[in-house]
């Protein structure tokens, strides 16, 4: 997602099956991305898509995923087989948009396939990158509100613009 002044990149591993056949990010219904987003940044799921992906750039928020491609058995970040994973043009998105200084990992698998398929061609050692906890509803490791609030301390110290209250 083209965000022109955006602040924060927001990655993903790669879009589940559920966002797959939607053609949106997070589509899966009990994932916790758009309830963050609509408590943190007034993107939440009551939008349509195309509100809460303007709520996003208005934050100073892009979104995408690291991988581009990849073989897997359902939805799970666990069954993403690596050798058949084939990264986004991060570095070209990065270059274009340089005013992003941190990039925020929804999840692990996020971080081990951006560390693993995209730092190694990446000439930014300015960029700040947090691991966050995963909006998945398979993460079941942390409740909603330790989660949110991670969201929040990681999305402020970005510079995203965070709604009052």
């Amino acid at each position: 997602m083209e965000v022109p002044g955006a602040r924060a990149l927001i990655l993903g591993s790669m879009p589940g099956t559920a966002s797959l056949a939607a053609g949106r990010y997070y589509a899966h219904p009990h994932n916790r991305f758009w309830p963050f987003m609509g408590e943190l940044v007034g993107a939440g799921p009551e939008l349509g898509f195309a509100q809460r992906v303007e709520a996003l750039a208005a934050a100073g928020i892009a979104l995408w995923d690291v991988l581009a491609q990849c073989e897997r058995e359902g939805s799970l970040d666990s069954a993403i087989r690596d050798d058949t994973a084939v990264a986004n043009d991060i570095p070209g998105f990065l270059a274009r948009h340089r005013q992003v200084g941190t990039i925020l990992f929804n999840g692990a698998k996020a971080e081990q396939a951006f560390r693993r398929f995209v730092a190694p061609t990446l000439a930014r050692p300015d960029l700040s990158l947090i691991r966050l906890p995963s909006t998945s509803p398979a993460n079941a490791s942390q409740g909603a509100a330790m989660k949110l609030a991670a969201w929040r301390e990681a999305l402020g110290a970005a510079g995203v613009r965070l709604r009052e209250g």
